[in-house]
């Protein structure tokens, strides 16, 4: 109970700072932020990835932490996708300098490249967002549809969970909690559509609840399985009740992306 109490508590304090830095703030600043945010979840990847003597790793991650959001903001889809390609390219030159052995352990390159195409590339699609059309309604659209899908997932699977989604990943997360997210992500995204996203088609606004729900839920589940992985219950204390910075941009990580592509693809 004081958990759960601490969750809202923490929500009520940061959602309108959130809600007046998307509004209000500059292209430039809200980027800013998302960067250090960015850093920060990556900061949290390292330390339950990393072991404590791997430094090289670590700062690797964070200085293309700190590039790839800075692409995104000075050059939009071609600088990102170049600065994560080039990335991966001298992480792997770095690599090959440092072998001692003919075996190669590819293990601690591929958590790097795992690590920033997994945070930076992927949380980097929200400054794309935010400099597109509309683009702040269409934050909050993204928002609406997490925070619904969540609340949803959260109180059906509470009270009516049963049957174990993926067990080996997550103990707590049952199949009804995972239908009770998509059905609440869906009527977020229908709501939203019917008070500020006039031109948005119902079938478009259907489909994106439904298809982001599911990306929003694989998200939440790639992250337990990296904190299973880890052995640790929260990828950090940040913030009271919810853990660290990964464990609320779980499901933002695979669902914003869906949605900037979905907008830029298939209703353009």
């Amino acid at each position: 109970m004081k958990l759960h109490t601490q969750r809202w508590i923490t929500g009520i304090v940061v959602v309108p700072p959130l809600a007046a830095l998307i509004l209000y703030g500059s292209c430039l600043l809200f980027s800013l932020v998302i960067t250090l945010v960015i850093i920060w979840g990556v900061f949290e990847y390292s330390t339950m990835i990393f072991k404590k003597d791997q430094y090289l790793e670590k700062t690797e991650g964070m200085i293309i932490g700190l590039c790839v959001p800075l692409a995104a903001f000075m050059g939009g889809v071609p600088l990102l996708s170049a600065t994560a390609a080039f990335s991966l390219i001298i992480v792997f030159l770095i690599f090959l300098m440092r072998m001692k052995q003919e075996r190669a352990d590819f293990t601690a390159l591929t958590k790097v490249v795992f690590g920033f195409m997994y945070i930076p590339f992927l949380m980097s699609h929200l400054i794309l967002l935010r400099h597109s059309e509309s683009g702040i309604t269409w934050i909050f659209f993204i928002i609406c549809a997490a925070f619904l899908g969540d609340i949803s997932a959260f109180y059906v699977g509470r009270s009516m969970g049963k049957n174990k989604l993926i067990p080996t990943v997550s103990a707590g997360k049952t199949v009804e909690g995972a239908v009770g997210g998509i059905a609440g992500t869906m009527l977020g995204c229908v709501l939203f559509k019917i008070f500020f996203l006039h031109d948005l088609s119902l079938m478009h606004a259907i489909t994106l609840g439904f298809m982001g729900s599911i990306m929003a839920q694989l998200g939440d589940l790639c992250e337990s399985a990296l904190k299973r992985t880890a052995m640790v219950k929260d990828s950090g204390t940040l913030l009271p009740g919810h853990g660290g910075i990964l464990d609320r941009l779980d499901a933002l990580l695979f669902l914003i992306p869906f949605v900037y592509y979905y907008r830029v693809l298939v209703i353009r």
